[in-house]
């Protein structure tokens, strides 16, 4: 290089990086044809990292702080080159800038629902989403692998990667905790740690560390999800056939009240059954001991509130004078 070249030549005195946005990752400082003044400044922020890397082999990674390139300060870089003594001439490598920032309220869920055996339910078809969050930790592994010579590498490249490798275990993961569809709810922070530690590894191998995960909710499709509404509500009405008697017991005063309600209601009094006949032979046939009804083994305390109920529908006018008396004779019979 002649003196005049040399003159006009540009050199870098301060090497740096401000981030414009919060999605790059790693960013290449723009050389050109300018070289490395020697005994330039380098600062690397906090939450970032520099590489040097010359003639395509990884030199020297500064952590956060301002440097004075110098043989001192770049060992790796002068061993490369072979520099004997301090090198007066400046000197050219690529430069890279990365953000170890925490990338926040990242999203996870499963695009399509997991097939899980559930205790409760057989095969269930599940999804679940979360948010996690993770941040750079090794510009070596992360330029090998991912970011490589490009002028910049953003986050949003990497993200459907990351999101698949989290949700890529998890049939395994719920089939091994053994916990029921409905206790789920209950155990998503364990569920949420579980997940995170089988996905660190896969996070590890980018130069990536997983900081937190977090499972906000599971859910079964619309028509599982319809199926499991009626299991529940079958389950607050409990006792089917006392829920149903408890309803004809409640809407019998209404119908009494209207022309035909009875009738309608198949009680059959316009064939000459009396309601009170049917009432009266449903409970001998419940109350007979040959039938193994509870009879038998009624306390008093039961036979009292029977007693209370027929007297009840006596007043409405539903049982006979004469059925009740049958009925209270027969069991105040039952405690002697």
């Amino acid at each position: 290089m002649s003196l005049m070249d040399f003159i006009k030549k540009q050199f870098i005195d301060v090497v740096a990086w401000t981030e414009e946005d919060d999605g790059t990752l790693a960013w290449r400082y723009p050389m050109q044809d300018m070289e490395i003044q020697n005994g330039a400044s380098l600062t690397v922020r906090e939450s970032q990292l520099a590489l040097f890397v010359d003639e395509g082999q990884i030199a020297d990674v500064f952590e956060p702080g301002r440097y004075r390139l110098t043989t001192n300060t770049l060992p790796l870089l002068t061993n490369l080159k072979n520099w004997d003594k301090l090198f007066d001439s400046p000197f050219k490598s690529d430069v890279y800038f990365y953000s170890t920032r925490q990338q926040l309220d990242q999203k996870w869920g499963t695009p399509t629902p997991i097939v899980i055996r559930d205790k409760d339910f057989g095969a269930v078809r599940l999804r679940a989403f979360g948010i996690y969050a993770w941040h750079l930790v090794d510009p070596k592994i992360f330029y090998r692998k991912v970011s490589g010579t490009r002028e910049r590498y953003g986050r949003e490249e990497l993200e459907g990667q990351l999101r698949n490798s989290l949700v890529a275990g998890l049939s395994d993961l719920f089939a091994s905790s053994a916990i029921p569809f409905l206790d789920l709810a209950a155990n998503q922070d364990q569920l949420g740690q579980a997940m995170r530690e089988k996905a660190a590894p896969l996070f590890a191998e980018f130069g990536l560390q997983l900081d937190s995960l977090v499972v906000q909710n599971f859910s079964l499709p619309d028509e599982l999800q319809k199926v499991l509404d009626q299991r529940i509500g079958m389950n607050m009405i409990g006792d089917m056939q006392r829920y149903t008697q408890f309803q004809v017991a409640n809407s019998i005063p209404d119908a009494a009240k209207n022309e035909g309600g009875l009738a309608a209601m198949g009680v059959g009094l316009g064939a000459g059954v009396g309601f009170g006949q049917v009432v009266g032979q449903s409970m001998a046939s419940a109350l007979a001991p040959g039938n193994g009804g509870a009879a038998a083994t009624l306390s008093a305390d039961e036979i009292v509130a029977t007693l209370e109920k027929l007297h009840g529908l006596v007043e409405k006018g539903i049982l006979a004078q004469a059925e009740f008396d049958a009925k209270k004779a027969e069991l105040l019979k039952k405690l002697g």
